[in-house]
Parts: C-alpha cells; sequence; structure tokens
C-alpha cells in the first residue's frame, strides 16, 4: 500500500528555482530490524513507481533475493513522477492552478537529494544496499556520491554516469512528438494523448533490440502487405502508458534525465566516481542500445571498489526489468560476498568491449 510523507518546508533546486514543499509517495516492505541495518533502497525507473514488488516480479519479494522476511525494502516515488509525489500534477500552493508544464526543471541530483531527505525523516540513516536500474541507477549513483558513507553497498543497473547526447536525442525527439500535439498543457479530456503515444512509441524501440521485435512480431502471414504485427504493438504501447502516466509528467522526466552527469561541480566524472567508496556491482546488458556497455564500463573503471558483469539478453535495455532469474543470483552472490575486488583483477570485464561477446561469470554461454 502506498504511504505518504508530507514535508513541509521549501526544497531548492539546482536549477534555481524552489518547491515550496514537497509530498513523496512511498512503499515499504518487512521491518528494519532493531540493529537498522537491513535496509535496501530501490530507486525505480523513468514511468515505474514505488511498488517494486509489482514491477520487479521474481526479484523483490518472499522467497526471492530481496526477501522482505529478511531485508526492509523502501522505494520512493521520484518528484516528477505520475504516482503521487510532488510532480506536473500537483497544485503550486503559489498559483491555486496544477503545475502542468510549468513544473519547475527537478534534476536526478535533486532527486537523490530527495531520497536523502526522505529517508532523514523516516529514521533511516545507514543503508545496506542501494541500487536502481537506467533512471533510477542514475538517482543511486548520484546519491553515492553525495553521502558515500551513507550507502554500504551499491549495484547499478544498465545506467550511466552522464546521459549521452544519444539518449538525449531519444529524448527530445519525444519531447518534439509531445510538443506536436495541440492539446497538451490544455483542459481537453485527453489532453497530450496522442503525443504521449508518439512520444512512448519512440523509446520503446531505444528500450527494445532488433532480435525483441524479430522473435515476438513476425508478421501473421508472409500475404501480409499492411497493419502489421510490429506496428500494432507499437500503438499499443503508446496507448497503455497514456492510461497510466501523465504527459505533462512523462515530458518532465524526460527532461530530469537529460540532466544527469555525476561530474557536474565535481570536476569531471572520473573525480565524481572516484568519491564512492561503497563495493559496488555493476550490471551491463550486452544488447542495450541506449545504456550500452560501455557506459557502464566506464562506471566500473572508476569506481574503486566495483565489479561489472554483461549480462546476455534479447530483450535490449528492458532486460533488466525482465532477467530477474540472472539479477537475483548475482545479486545474492554480491550481497554475501560484498565484493571485495582485486585491483588487479577488476577489469576483466572492462577492458576491450567492443565488438565482443560476454558470457555471464561462472558459466559458460557465449
Amino acid at each position: 500500500m502506498t504511504k505518504y510523507l508530507h514535508i513541509n518546508h521549501p526544497f531548492a533546486l539546482e536549477a534555481g528555482e524552489t518547491l515550496p514543499s514537497l509530498t513523496a509517495a512511498y512503499h515499504t516492505y518487512g521491518k528494519l530490524n532493531a540493529a537498522k541495518d537491513n535496509v535496501i533502497w530501490i530507486c525505480h525507473a523513468l514511468t515505474a513507481n514505488s511498488d517494486a514488488e509489482d514491477w520487479w516480479p521474481g526479484l523483490v519479494g518472499k522467497g526471492f533475493t530481496l526477501d522482505p522476511d529478511q531485508y526492509f525494502i523502501v522505494c520512493v516515488n521520484m518528484i516528477g513522477s505520475s504516482y503521487g509525489s510532488t510532480s506536473p500534477k500537483s497544485v503550486n500552493p503559489e498559483t491555486g492552478k496544477v503545475y502542468g508544464l510549468d513544473f519547475p526543471l527537478v534534476t536526478t541530483r535533486d532527486n537523490a537529494r530527495f531520497f536523502a531527505l526522505v529517508a532523514d525523516y523516516l529514521g533511516i540513516n545507514r543503508i545496506r544496499l542501494l541500487m536502481g536500474g537506467s533512471m533510477g541507477g542514475q538517482h543511486a549513483g548520484e546519491w553515492a556520491c553525495l553521502q558515500p558513507d551513507r550507502i554500504e553497498l551499491l549495484c547499478l543497473l544498465a545506467t550511466n554516469a552522464r546521459h549521452s547526447p544519444y539518449g538525449v536525442a531519444f529524448n527530445e525527439s519525444q519531447r518534439m512528438a509531445l510538443r506536436a500535439d495541440a492539446t497538451l498543457g490544455t483542459d481537453a479530456p485527453d489532453a497530450g494523448r496522442l503525443g504521449l503515444e508518439a512520444a512512448r512509441s519512440m523509446a520503446v524501440l531505444s528500450y527494445r533490440h532488433y532480435r525483441t521485435y524479430d522473435a515476438t512480431q513476425q508478421p501473421t502471414s508472409p500475404d501480409d502487405i499492411d497493419d502489421f504485427r510490429a506496428s500494432s504493438y507499437q500503438r499499443y504501447q503508446g496507448y497503455k502508458l497514456w492510461k497510466r502516466f501523465d504527459p505533462a509528467c512523462y515530458y518532465a522526466l524526460t527532461r530530469s534525465m537529460d540532466t544527469h552527469h555525476l561530474g557536474r561541480g565535481r570536476g569531471c566524472s572520473e573525480d565524481a566516481l572516484g568519491t564512492i567508496s561503497s563495493p559496488t556491482l555493476i550490471i551491463s546488458i550486452d544488447t542495450d542500445v541506449l545504456f550500452p556497455t560501455e557506459e557502464q564500463a566506464f562506471l566500473s573503471r572508476y569506481i574503486k571498489n566495483s565489479r561489472m558483469d554483461v549480462m546476455q539478453s534479447d530483450y535490449g535495455h528492458d532486460g533488466f526489468l525482465v532477467e530477474t532469474p540472472t539479477i537475483g543470483l548475482l545479486l545474492a552472490d554480491f550481497l554475501v560476498d560484498q565484493l571485495q575486488i582485486d585491483e588487479g583483477t577488476k577489469h576483466a570485464f572492462t577492458d576491450g568491449l567492443s565488438g565482443r561477446s560476454f558470457a555471464i561469470p561462472g558459466t559458460e554461454e557465449v
């Protein structure tokens, strides 16, 4: 069940504006033990929510690696999202109207600061494991740079140290589709629907892979000449997001993702990553075109005590949501071993990556 925390004081944003107050929507699973050392904090991705047990089945839940019988699991809905935290759907107390497209720019660093503030209010001083994938991994990396002594272990999945020009281009293309819908930001009942559906169709192309479509979206007949299965699939993906997500929130979150740069104000990304002291597990996906393997290799190269594992998957970037059995095994080993990596061998999976095929360590698969 969603819980709510209301923070009744201003929150200054990195871009210069201030939110007069904050609401945090969050879920918890399990119980905080007496020593308060069993906290696992999950940062969700772009259009997910704080109910991690719902969108990460097979990884979060009883009997799985992140078991609420063993851990106190926390997931907080990011600022700007559709699922209860302060967002474009919130009323601006200064105007009495919903923010909508006037919602201020919230950076990934702002959201990391927001999570740290929520942790303070919840009385959580130490986090056993902080983890996130994609945009959630960006938030987790920022938080680990902001408060390295608070985070004992870190797991970063399919993410990066800064959002790439390729990723920004995908996001801008989506925003162009949103802006092309003249109803966006109006009071129309379906305001922004067509723009959001088109934007999501673009996004799905970056989340999947050629092999994903080849395996699942073949034409129903070799005689088809119109209305292909892949076409209806794209329309369905757009409609499915429209049914659950606010277009202005989607616009705001893509802007937020574009701001991600661990090196901003810290000299460079290499220096920022060097401040992370937590043993870190980095999980990459060999078919990820949006957050390619070289981006995780960069993380591993500059986080001192880190290990990188490359998963084989036909699901592209979405593999971090789908390949839960593999992720669960890697994470279970990490939680036991804490990855005290020998500096002489830590780059075994991070050097010379271009054009290579990878096996998951401990398997014979190529």
